[in-house]
């Protein structure tokens, strides 16, 4: 069986696939070992940052602790966290007829590192041959280059599993070898149970998920 790492980019997946769904308590073992029954899974990278509280969410970082706690019981699976910048900066209001535009005063809020983080872990691994496949779970077409390095330099197979309804044109064959959507199915197939242990005792579900 083929050798395979998975690289998860977790927010392309959460609002991709998972958000405004009962399926956000995803055990991506098993959504990985249905997708892609015939690869070995080495090794699972999950990508994503710390959210911060909201007015309208204050128990949103919680519930992400609660559920990095949870992905920490899959044995091959490692975490990477990028960052998330908030910062106020001027935009033109959309509904604006005036021109120029109104401007309104917003909060942007930026996820940073993830993807870069990717790429240098897909490169890493690839150049010490620790796969034959590497299989990314993302929509994010600036993950081009690197796909290309590891398809045409290190003449090694990439996959796409998609989170979102309609795939990048660039990410699909013949660019990688091979695309599969991820579908609802899958989703409510690949659930951890309610109720986990780890080394630090047992924990719940979220109750809102």
């Amino acid at each position: 069986m083929l050798r395979t790492h998975v690289y998860i980019d977790g927010f392309n997946l959460y609002y991709g696939a998972v958000r405004g769904t009962p399926y956000k308590w995803l055990d991506l073992s098993k959504l990985c070992n249905l997708l892609l029954a015939k690869h070995s899974i080495f090794k699972i990278r999950y990508f994503t940052a710390r959210i911060k509280s909201r007015p309208h969410d204050p128990d949103a970082p919680t519930r992400q602790q609660v559920y990095l706690r949870a992905l920490n019981t899959i044995p091959n699976l490692t975490i990477h966290l990028g960052q998330f910048l908030t910062h106020p900066v001027w935009m033109p209001d959309a509904t604006s007829t005036s021109n120029p535009p109104k401007m309104l005063r917003v909060l942007k809020t930026e996820e940073k590192g993830s993807d870069v983080n990717l790429a240098t872990y897909l490169l890493l691994d690839g150049f010490q041959n620790a796969y034959d496949t590497a299989v990314l779970v993302t929509n994010d077409s600036d993950l081009l280059e690197p796909l290309r390095v590891v398809r045409n330099v290190l003449g090694l197979q990439v996959g796409i599993l998609c989170p979102n309804a309609k795939a990048s044109w660039v990410l699909r064959p013949p660019t990688v070898n091979f695309l599969k959507r991820i579908r609802i199915g899958v989703l409510a197939n690949s659930q951890f149970p309610s109720q986990l242990t780890d080394g630090a005792g047992t924990f719940q579900k979220p109750k809102n998920w």
